[in-house]
């Protein structure tokens, strides 16, 4: 392997890490309350949001699923770059009553399913070569396929690697929402409250987040899914 292979590696982790501390370090700025009071609310230790905001350790599902709760934050919005601001053009958008048209933009004919056409010019891909990506802790890999953050929603692809798992075992997550999964390969293990289930290809998944739970990889090949985590909509900023 060309050595210049794994230094471009590093850098493209440095860049993933960087990405997501300078984020969180962004949030925690505009809410105004220290990496100290930061760490006392999210149950975690002050070094490791120092590390994670300096892009120096990657944080587990678990630990930044408690970070973005106290920090008027979303997972979704960590896939866009630090300093990135939302505004009227990022908000989903909204059918509005009016005149309508067909799906080739022109006036809808009788009987002709009708289109709002504000609707059509918003239509948006996500392509697979563009797809933001975040690699956590436990060897998980979320990417987003939305193009851009989307108020109340997560839509994910998620990749557990053999021996991944959301937090350690023994321990459980909680954060606010309802998570709807979908597994494409792989077995994954699904513990909610006292309750443990393993999913294959073609299986799917419901639970309240509120709910303690851990996720974890229970094949020997990685586990790919289809994940959604719908939260209670958040104003935007």
């Amino acid at each position: 392997m060309p050595p210049s292979q794994p230094a471009d590696g590093q850098a493209d982790r440095a860049s993933v890490l960087a990405g997501i501390g300078g984020r969180l370090r962004q949030a925690r700025t505009e809410v105004g309350i220290s990496a100290r009071e930061l760490a006392r609310k999210a149950g975690v230790s002050v070094s490791l949001v120092s590390q994670i905001e300096n892009g120096k350790a990657r944080p587990s599902v678990a630990s930044l699923y408690a970070l973005v709760q106290h920090l008027n934050l979303t997972v979704d919005e960590l896939f866009e770059p630090a300093g990135a601001k939302r505004d009227d053009a990022d908000r989903p958008v909204q059918p509005k009553v009016g005149r309508a048209f067909s799906a080739n933009g022109g006036p809808a004919a009788p009987g002709e399913v009708a289109v709002p056409q504000k609707l059509i010019s918003a239509a948006l891909v996500q392509l697979g070569e563009t797809r933001g990506t975040l690699k956590l802790e436990g060897g998980i890999t979320w990417e987003r396929l939305t193009p851009r953050d989307v108020p109340g929603a997560d839509f994910l692809k998620i990749t557990y690697d053999v021996g991944g798992a959301s937090c350690p075992e023994g321990l459980r997550q909680t954060h606010p929402g309802h998570e709807f999964g979908y597994l494409l390969s792989g077995r994954l293990g699904v513990t909610v409250g006292f309750d443990t289930s393993e999913i294959g290809p073609g299986d799917s998944v419901y639970f309240d987040s509120t709910t303690p739970h851990r996720l974890f990889n229970a094949g020997d090949e990685p586990a790919v899914g289809v994940w959604m985590v719908h939260a209670p909509f958040r104003e935007a900023r």
